[in-house]
């Protein structure tokens, strides 16, 4: 009777925690999507700046600066897709699966070299002034765009590849819960992953720092805090933090290998601070630093947000009224 009631009560128990883990996890699971839909508000109103501003639309530098935010915007939305698809065991067709992750490698790729080339177009901008304007046009930025992706996608398609040549042709027709550990079929994947990210992040910090460095030399030579040649070392060091902001999420993934019984919560919570959070800083800081779209943003939020303030005044102006008349 006494091994009966101690079985009750260790299954009651696991019941309330498996209840409780589940309220978490959707506690946890809705504050990711209202953080989400901020994202998404704040780029959405970057992105809308950009597309009716046919000023910006013609600027190589902001042509740029408006490609990491669609990027980043995709990044987001497929790292959520696959994030909650794995919390609730739900099973992608294979090749479905290898698509959706390849994009959120590339993509994850692309950041960095973006900045790159944002930097030499600071670069060329301060040390090359009177050809900046043939260097970099909006069209020749589109082809750097394009460029970008095709060395971004470089290392998904060595890897299909290598699992194409390790399986046979029916790995492709079964559905698996769509997690890069789940497409990993050989140790040379593992290899190209690694050797991709640090040949990567590698040229792009040593592109950054040589462009920091040759601008700095600039702005000394002239000799003005005011200067264009600072303002442009202080964006090239910027891109500097956008590029440690980027090399972040490398945290989660050690995370998810090394730490034993890492569930859902804990997921959930290295996705935000570790993926969620760089990408919604970086936009965030370039955004209101950078002069037009401060300028912009403000005329903006002046436009949507006016017709509420005025509302909110007039309802406590009138019950202000009312309340004098009553007395």
């Amino acid at each position: 009777m006494k091994l009966t009631i101690v079985q009750w009560n260790m299954t009651h128990m696991l019941t309330q925690s498996e209840g409780y883990d589940v309220i978490s996890r959707a506690v946890l699971m809705l504050v990711t999507l209202l953080l989400f839909f901020l994202f998404i508000f704040f780029v959405g109103t970057l992105l809308s700046i950009f597309f009716t501003t046919p000023y910006i639309q013609e600027n190589a530098r902001y042509i740029l600066f408006a490609h990491i935010l669609i990027n980043d915007t995709l990044y987001l939305t497929l790292g959520i897709l696959c994030l909650f698809s794995i919390l609730s065991n739900v099973y992608f067709p294979t090749p479905l699966c290898f698509l959706i992750l390849a994009v959120i490698a590339a993509s994850f790729r692309v950041t960095p070299y973006n900045l790159a080339v944002m930097s030499l177009e600071r670069y060329i901008a301060i040390c090359f002034p009177l050809r900046h304007l043939e260097f970099c046009t909006a069209k020749r930025a589109k082809s750097a765009i394009a460029v970008i992706w095709i060395v971004g996608f470089s290392p998904s398609i060595a890897d299909f590849v290598t699992i194409a040549c390790s399986v046979e042709r029916s790995f492709f027709s079964i559905a698996v819960i769509c997690g890069h550990s789940m497409l990993i079929i050989s140790p040379l994947q593992n290899v190209i992953r690694s050797f991709a990210h640090f040949l990567s992040f590698s040229l792009v910090a040593l592109i950054i720092l040589f462009t920091y460095v040759k601008v700095m030399l600039v702005a000394r030579r002239l000799g003005s805090r005011q200067s264009s040649a600072l303002k442009a070392a202080r964006t090239v060091l910027l891109h500097v933090f956008q590029l440690i902001l980027c090399m972040v999420s490398f945290i989660s993934t050690v995370l998810e290998t090394t730490i034993p019984g890492y569930n859902s919560d804990l997921r959930i919570v290295g996705f935000l601070i570790f993926t969620y959070l760089p990408r919604f800083l970086s936009p965030l800081i370039y955004g209101i630093r950078d002069e037009v779209f401060r300028k912009y943003i403000g005329k903006f939020y002046h436009t949507v947000f006016s017709p509420f303030h005025r509302l909110i005044y007039e309802i406590k102006h009138g019950v202000f009224h009312k309340c004098i008349r009553k007395q």
